[in-house]
């Protein structure tokens, strides 16, 4: 595959191992990845995961704003084959339609399950027990297009995004260079994906971050790990916004208002739930960072937290 012209489109740090086996493995000519970012007050420039890799191997790189509107430089390069991961935009049909063997995306979930920019949250937040990475050609549609392989992985109970994220990256490249002769051969089978079981994974928004005690403790339990290490989900407590980070369902039932703190040790804080109560284990104070309920209880009177509620 050393002479096939590869244009990768993505963007997080999710796709670095992917591009990385497509420059060993075949002629990655471009990468087209979202417009740099300021971060900070100081509003410094911060390049995606993606470019950086491409600047490090004197790639190619595009950044349209809109690339409806921006592909004409895309169609100029000529590219046998484009293949996207997380790349964060609709391509229009006219990409689609260019290349040889067409457009393939790398997506992270077994559709037609969780369609869309957030499924790794969502296997977990949705209380899936295995989500997985499918190879599928692109169409018009988000996420809508032919499967041609997939792998499954295993959510288990401790997993969070960060750790699902780590085992899904790791399944995506086997999965991917084992696809790739196929398509170039045109052995590969096309499956149609079945709308009527889809699923979908729209991005997080903030208001899905919020955590609502009157939730039962396995939903609490799958919000709170589905978004960690990012964005985190919180709760309010005293008009602060505190970051939970880690929990455990208790079990122990409360004839209390969701959301009070009923027990506060070393072992975790215990609140109330719709159908029984959660031990919060790891928390984060506005301006302070992450620590364990032990290290919280250390700096912070038992008596100034029990029975408050959490909002």
């Amino acid at each position: 595959m050393k002479n096939l012209k590869v244009i990768f489109m993505g963007t997080p740090e999710f796709c670095v191992p992917i591009l990385e086996s497509l420059i060993k493995e075949c002629d990655v000519i471009a990468v087209v990845t979202k417009p740099d970012k300021e971060v900070g007050r100081k509003k410094e420039i911060v390049y995606s995961p993606i470019k950086k890799v491409a600047l490090n191997n004197n790639i190619k790189v595009i950044q349209p704003i809109k690339i409806r509107n921006e592909y004409q430089e895309i169609l100029d390069l000529k590219p046998d084959i484009i293949i996207t991961c997380a790349y964060g935009q609709i391509i229009p049909e006219v990409i689609l339609n260019a290349p040889k063997y067409g457009c393939i995306n790398v997506h992270a979930s077994l559709l037609p399950k969780l369609r869309g920019g957030a499924p790794i949250h969502k296997a977990i937040i949705y209380g899936y027990d295995k989500t997985g990475i499918t190879i599928m050609y692109m169409d018009k549609g988000m996420d809508t297009g032919d499967m041609i392989s997939k792998v499954e992985v295993v959510i288990e109970d401790n997993d969070t995004t960060e750790t699902l994220h780590n085992k899904l990256q790791k399944v995506a490249v086997p999965l991917l260079m084992d696809t790739l002769p196929s398509i170039i051969a045109g052995t590969n089978k096309r499956e149609k994906q079945n709308n009527d079981e889809a699923t979908y994974a729209y991005n997080v928004s903030r208001e899905e971050e919020h955590v609502d005690f009157n939730s039962t403790s396995k939903e609490i339990f799958n919000k709170i790990r589905g978004l960690n290490s990012w964005p985190g989900a919180y709760a309010i407590l005293d008009d602060k916004n505190v970051k939970l980070w880690m929990c455990k369902i208790n079990g122990k039932v409360y004839d209390k208002t969701p959301g009070t703190i009923v027990n506060l040790s070393k072992e975790g804080m215990e609140v109330v739930t719709k159908d029984g109560s959660i031990l919060i284990t790891e928390l984060q104070l506005p301006g302070k960072k992450k620590m364990s309920i032990k290290d919280f209880v250390n700096g912070n009177k038992r008596e100034d937290y029990l029975n408050k509620l959490f909002k």
